[in-house]
């Protein structure tokens, strides 16, 4: 089968999704119809904006739909007239069976992990908290159970100790864009050959999770040991970010503060409580924990810019006592 003549629905909402989106476009690949989520309200204004997979879509002049509910009537009957041989999601959301069984080679996910590893909402973020040395993407037919389906393929990278969850997700972004294409040539070629995820592991209490992020989640526990709370940082920053609570005697404690990057400054701890804070007050603000000494270098006070230290200090004196708690 030639590729233009392969009909594909692409399923999408956010950035992540944009470039797969493209690679197909730009690629001649041709593609039907676009699902995505309806516009949602943002902004100081609350004016409702589409997403990025909807932008990118209009500019290119592609059908848009957008249901409320994916079990809608209008939206099946719609769906079924585009009449698609393959449909592929991307950062969307659990659909139905009715809906992912439509089109007669199947319907594809691509998730940003080593399936059946990190099965989840926020793989990129876990994979990083949980200190991984590697991650990757991994494309596979839906079925009934959320990121259970039958692996098609997966690409690996590595995690570097600098990484962020930001870093990760661009990176992850290009190589899923680029195995999408890969996986729709094996469709067209009819040289799919896929595994099912049981075979990959022996017991699943033994496969580690990915589950949506909650501003609790985010919160850090000073407790834990420096490589523990640096790989934390890291694996939520940019966004969500981690945050904790800056306490001190005066009527202004506690401040939220997010810190966004951290460095290990010395594998010995001072005689203080986890969570000290030491600092000069002009350019260093370091944190007392049990096995050691980080060094926050980009933070934002809760309601401020996002800032390096050294302007953080400039505008704010810490007291004696201050703390992370």
């Amino acid at each position: 089968m030639e590729k233009e003549a392969l009909r594909i629905i692409f399923m999408g909402t956010p950035a992540f999704a944009v470039e797969s989106l493209k690679a197909l476009v730009e690629n001649g690949y041709n593609v039907v119809g676009v699902i995505t989520m309806p516009d949602k309200p943002a902004g100081r204004g609350y004016k409702l904006q589409p997403s990025a997979v909807k932008q990118y879509a209009l500019q290119q002049g592609l059908t848009i739909l957008q249901p409320e509910k994916l079990k809608d009537e209008a939206f099946l009957h719609r769906l079924k007239q585009l009449q698609a041989d393959l449909q592929i999601v991307v950062a969307f959301r659990m659909l139905p069976e009715v809906v992912w069984s439509m089109p007669p080679k199947g319907t594809f996910n691509l998730h940003s992990s080593l399936l059946p590893q990190y099965r989840g909402a926020a793989p990129i973020n876990w994979a990083i908290i949980n200190g991984e040395k590697e991650t990757g993407v991994t494309t596979f037919f839906l079925s009934h159970e959320i990121d259970t389906g039958r692996i098609i393929y997966q690409e690996k990278t590595e995690i570097g100790e600098s990484e962020n969850a930001g870093t990760m997700h661009d990176k992850l972004m290009a190589m899923g864009a680029a195995l999408v294409l890969k996986t729709v040539d094996a469709v067209l070629n009819d040289t799919v050959t896929s595994v099912p995820q049981n075979k990959l592991y022996e017991k699943e209490s033994g496969l580690k999770r990915a589950p949506k992020i909650s501003k609790e989640t985010c919160r850090i526990d000073w407790g834990k040991s420096a490589g523990e709370l640096q790989d934390f940082i890291r694996g939520l920053s940019p966004y969500p970010a981690a945050w904790t609570e800056l306490c001190g005697n005066g009527s202004d404690y506690p401040l939220r503060v997010k810190l966004f990057t951290s460095e290990l400054i010395s594998d010995r701890a001072e005689n203080f409580a986890a969570g000290t804070i030491l600092t000069d007050n002009k350019t260093l603000l370091d944190v007392v924990v049990h096995d050691g000494i980080i060094r926050i270098t980009d933070l934002q006070l809760s309601g401020k810019k996002r800032m390096k230290t050294i302007d953080f200090l400039n505008g704010y004196s810490l007291p004696e006592d201050a703390r992370f708690c």
